[in-house]
Order: C-alpha cells, then structure tokens, then sequence
C-alpha cells in the first residue's frame, strides 16, 4: 500500500500526501520519520487539504519534524478550521479559551467550540457546555450547559 500511496503522492496527489504522511508519523509500513511525515503534511496542506493543515498544526506545535513555532500551528489550524474542519474548530477555540499566541476571547472561543460542536465534535460539546456552566463568553445557563454535556455523552 506505502508504494502505492508514494506514487499517487509524488504525483501531487493531496489525500495521498496525507496519507503517506500519517504512515511516516506512526510508522505504518514504513520507518517512522517525523521529517518526512513533516514534508509530504506539508504538500497536501498547501493544496488546501484541511486534515493536512491540521496535522501541520499539530507537527508544529509538537515540534516534530521542524523546530516548534506556535504561531505557524495556529497559522495552519486556523486555515483547517476556517474550512470547517471540526477538529481544528475544537483546537482554535481552545486556543482562545487559554489565550496562547492570541489574545484570551471567551466570546470568540465559545463561537469556535460552537461550530465544531454542532458538527457533532464530542470534545467541543463539553467545552461549549462548560463555557455556559461558567458563563464564559455566554450567559451562564445550567440548564444549557447539561444540554451540551449530554450531546457529548450520548455519544459515548
């Protein structure tokens, strides 16, 4: 499957350079090599795939295969998030809610969690829940907040 996903890659494939980066960075197949996984998130994410500009996010903020630049994660998990990725919604408005490499906006978090919550993202439905428990960015509304906080727990 690696040499077939390498070739598809090579010939600009995006969902194929995603893939054959997320081999590389689990070592699916292949040797891990954070740097190569690295190389090809990058070549799909600058085609606009937006699950490679969330795992660019990720690399960047982790530091693996490039030297770690919070900045340029945000850069790329907001790219994927504005393309509605719920994810990297769910990242962006963590980020907001913790004020790293932006300035905190409960408001502006809480508009983030929203969007990735009404996809269905689990992890947003509990911040979005715990943004109204505490009546960060909303109106506190307990009755509210247990909404969200069952959506995610139906869920599993």
């Amino acid at each position: 499957a690696v040499r077939w996903f390498h070739k598809a890659a090579d010939q600009g494939v995006a969902e194929a350079q995603k893939c054959l980066g997320k081999m590389l960075l689990v070592g699916i197949g292949v040797a891990r090599n954070d740097n190569e996984a690295m190389r090809w998130f990058h070549k799909a994410a600058d085609q606009g795939l937006a699950e490679a500009q969330n795992y660019l996010g990720n690399m960047f903020l982790l530091g693996k295969g490039v030297a770690q630049n919070h900045n340029e994660a945000v850069r790329w998990f907001r790219k994927a998030a504005d393309q509605g990725l719920a994810t990297a919604q769910l990242i962006i408005g963590q980020i907001y809610h913790e004020g790293r490499e932006v300035s905190q906006d409960f408001n502006e978090a809480v508009r983030w969690f929203r969007k990735a919550a009404d996809q269905g993202e689990a992890g947003a439905q509990v911040c979005l829940g715990d943004m109204y428990h505490e009546g960060k960015g909303v109106v506190q509304d307990f009755n509210e907040a247990v909404r969200w906080f069952h959506k995610a727990a139906d869920q599993g």
